[in-house]
């Protein structure tokens, strides 16, 4: 079976083609056949393209003008053509997984789109504006490609689905529950993919683990999962709650946003830049959203990336904190994403405010790059493990499974 995966990002469109062989899934994740990104300019004008493949054939290009559905559309005919061919015809895709960051309430399982699936992403790209209209547009260009090819949506909110009401509901009014304003969580994709690994990685049963996933990207957002099912999250109706993040706020007192509104004279698509695009890391030190640019403006002295830092790692380990009481313990602690996986340093200062649990971190090997190992020490009361988070290895055997039911 070949499946097409496309991960639609706010300024970005990631794809890769993975053929499974066998008649059952692999374990672990297999080397996609062919890769794809594009990664747009702020108005969208200009596309840049790169391509690479198992055999290691690449392409780089920019394009400019068109539209985002068409630079969508060249991408993927680089699968079948020039130096990057790994397929005769785009005929020979069997499925096409999509990951959709807002399924809303109706949407907790992935599902085969449908044109009232595609009204649904439409609808909810009011709460998810930066991410549900890319991953249509994405949609799109696969119907213009390969036609009837069977598509499916892998919804970032379908992990959360589990959470439970006094994790997921508000405590505004109540008229709130009626009109779909509640907690639904995001990076799901990636927390269950994290939480499985983890129980793979460590040789138990992932329902007799009690873990917090720490997703760490430009986007954050912690995860408490209990019997495999998350139970408590840190974003919330929308992807701007929780973790401080790279240039998000995260939490914030929202008597702040009235006072704004009253005393500055802001607009909503103002206070929606200012809290997205002009917060968290890149807010706060003036530097960049980039950790590693923070990181680097620390080390010439730069107080206010000092000052972004140190919240950063405070909210991070408040953040676990709460998780911890939502789990009433912990066995294993879980960094993923770019930040997760390539920041020791965060890792570090993260582990130490819970000393107090037995949690030990080998310093050593914390240091060297680990990915998909356990960094604690042998005697440390819980384990802690860097992994690779694989989405769209996840969206491609929800795919698979769908289709083989």
């Amino acid at each position: 079976m070949k499946i097409l995966v496309l991960n639609a990002g706010s300024s970005s469109q990631k794809s890769c083609l993975y053929e499974i062989a066998d008649e059952a899934l692999p374990t672990q994740a297999p080397q996609p056949l062919w890769e794809g990104k594009i990664n747009w300019t702020q108005d969208r004008g200009v596309a840049e393209i790169k391509v690479k493949t198992a055999t290691g054939a690449t392409l780089q290009e920019s394009i400019s003008g068109d539209s985002p559905q068409a630079h969508v559309t060249y991408m993927l005919y680089t699968l079948s053509r020039g130096a990057t061919k790994v397929i005769e015809q785009l005929s020979e895709i069997d499925v096409v997984g999509h990951r959709v960051v807002h399924g809303g309430q109706d949407y907790r399982d992935s599902v085969v789109i449908t044109e009232d699936v595609k009204k649904a992403i439409a609808h909810l790209s009011i709460i998810a504006p930066a991410h549900n209209p890319a991953a249509l547009e994405g949609i799109e260009a696969i119907e213009k490609s390969l036609k009837d090819v069977t598509q499916v949506a892998v919804f970032d909110t379908g992990f959360h689905a589990t959470l439970p009401d006094a994790a997921a509901i508000y405590p505004g009014p109540y008229e709130w529950i009626e009109q779909g304003i509640r907690r639904y969580g995001f990076h799901g994709i990636s927390h269950q993919y994290c939480s499985s690994r983890a129980a793979q990685i460590l040789g138990r049963d992932l329902a007799s683990l009690r873990l917090i996933s720490c997703h760490l990207g430009n986007g954050c957002s912690l995860a408490a999962i209990k019997n495999g099912c998350s139970i408590d999250t840190t974003m919330g109706f929308t992807p701007l709650d929780g973790l401080m993040m790279g240039s998000r706020s995260g939490s914030v007192d929202p008597g702040i946003l009235i006072y704004l509104l009253r005393q500055s004279n802001y607009s909503a698509e103002s206070l929606d830049y200012l809290l997205n695009k002009a917060s968290g890391l890149k807010g706060i030190s003036g530097v960049s959203s980039d950790m590693r640019e923070v990181r680097e403006a620390i080390a010439q002295g730069n107080s206010r990336a000092q000052l972004a830092w140190d919240m950063y790692v405070h909210r991070l380990r408040s953040g676990i904190g709460a998780m911890l009481a939502s789990l009433g313990g912990l066995d294993t602690l879980v960094f993923t994403a770019g930040v997760g996986e390539h920041s020791p340093d965060i890792r570090q200062a993260a582990c130490e405010a819970f000393g107090f649990l037995g949690l030990k971190i080998d310093l050593e090997k914390n240091q060297q790059q680990p990915l998909d190992e356990d960094i604690a020490t042998p005697d440390s009361a819980v384990r802690v493990l860097v992994i690779h988070t694989q989405e769209d290895w996840a969206i491609a055997q929800q795919c698979w499974q769908l289709l083989n039911k």
